[in-house]
């Protein structure tokens, strides 16, 4: 039987994710993110570290000290966290268990951000199952980037440019061609002024 193995560690993606929900700054109303691209995840979430922490100190062993106690308690009670203080170095452990490197993190940005990127040979290896070989039929054909664009701004056509190459993991310089492009052939027009109009999708 085929056995199916994730370019990211899953108990570690979602010891972030928990991480993101316990620590997360639920007074600035603004929502946690997290953009998926080819070779990397990237969680963030607002909120700050403890007064007088270091990234060391962050890094290293520490007591918990959790944003959102209540909410810490609950998840523990339920057994999704399997003791507090241990999320990063479960972290560390599952990625050097996958073979990818330890996520990076980053305090720089009103909140925490954790990127866990790819090991470039899994992503070389995945490539090459999906090559074509003889007496196969190739299964999956990945979306191009102008398919990108017209499916999302079918869906947030109030979405910019900038978004969009944030949203599908592209340069800014390589989704304004493609916009470009689309546009030339009728197949997308941009309405009202460029900082507050919107997009339409032309079928």
């Amino acid at each position: 039987q085929r056995v199916e193995k994730f370019l990211f560690p899953y108990g570690a993606i979602r010891e972030a994710l928990l991480n993101a929900i316990v620590h997360k700054d639920y007074a600035s109303l603004i929502p946690i993110q997290i953009k998926v691209f080819e070779d990397c995840i990237v969680f963030w979430n607002p909120g700050h570290m403890p007064e007088n922490w270091t990234m060391r100190k962050f890094l290293g062993t520490h007591p918990s000290q959790p944003y959102n106690p209540l909410i810490a308690s609950t998840f523990y009670r339920a057994g999704y966290i399997e003791s507090w203080g241990r999320g990063i170095a479960k972290m560390q452990r599952e990625c050097r268990e996958h073979g990818i490197e330890p996520p990076e993190y980053d305090f720089e940005t009103a909140g925490l951000t954790v990127s866990f990127r790819a090991n470039p040979e899994h992503l070389a290896g995945e490539e090459k199952t999906r090559v074509e070989t003889p007496g196969e039929t190739r299964v999956e054909t990945p979306v191009k980037t102008p398919g990108k664009i017209l499916a999302i701004l079918k869906v947030h056509p109030e979405y910019t440019l900038e978004i969009l190459a944030a949203e599908i993991g592209r340069s800014l310089s390589a989704v304004e061609r493609a916009a470009a492009k689309l546009t030339k052939e009728g197949k997308l027009r941009h309405v009202g002024p460029s900082k507050a109009g919107h997009w339409e999708v032309i079928e």
